[in-house]
């Protein structure tokens, strides 16, 4: 991520459920109201995924709130929003969907330099309970270690 850009909305959980192999940034069809409470930070992307629908894909179960200051314009909170890829790389998700069992998460949604609405996807295998753990240790252990070598600074 470059510092421009600015997030609408993390799910942060993705990196400890997943193995992320590889992210791709693609565009997100939205309404009017959808953008304006993305501005205003009110997203959640935490049970979304990427799926397959008539050969495109789709943000599934992103939950945008409706818009308060609308009246009448307003739009489904948890609708399937197209995502925007070149054909290419729509076909090798759907491949990688279809033969390797891998999930298709969105990481962060964004807004880039020229103020469009970018979804950042990871291609992601499930962890095993094991793996969490073994991740946990990893961290706990670089976090003591860090303390350990900043008192022998001192």
């Amino acid at each position: 991520m470059r510092a421009t850009d600015r997030y609408a909305a993390q799910n942060r959980r993705a990196r400890f459920d997943y193995l992320i192999e590889d992210k791709i940034e693609a565009g997100l069809v939205l309404h009017g109201t959808e953008v304006k409470v993305l501005r205003q930070g009110g997203a959640s992307i935490a049970e979304a995924y990427a799926d397959e629908k008539g050969g495109e894909l789709f943000l599934v179960n992103a939950n945008i709130p409706e818009y308060k200051a609308s009246a009448s314009f307003n739009h489904e909170p948890r609708r399937a929003r197209k995502l925007l890829l070149h054909r290419k790389e729509v076909n090798r998700l759907l491949g990688a969907i279809k033969r390797e069992g891998v999930t298709i998460v969105p990481l962060a949604i964004y807004f880039n330099e020229r103020g469009r609405a970018k979804v950042e996807l990871g291609l992601a295998h499930g962890k095993k309970k094991a793996d969490k753990r073994q991740a946990e240790r990893d961290r706990d252990w670089q976090r003591s270690r860090a303390r350990i070598m900043r008192a022998r600074d001192l």
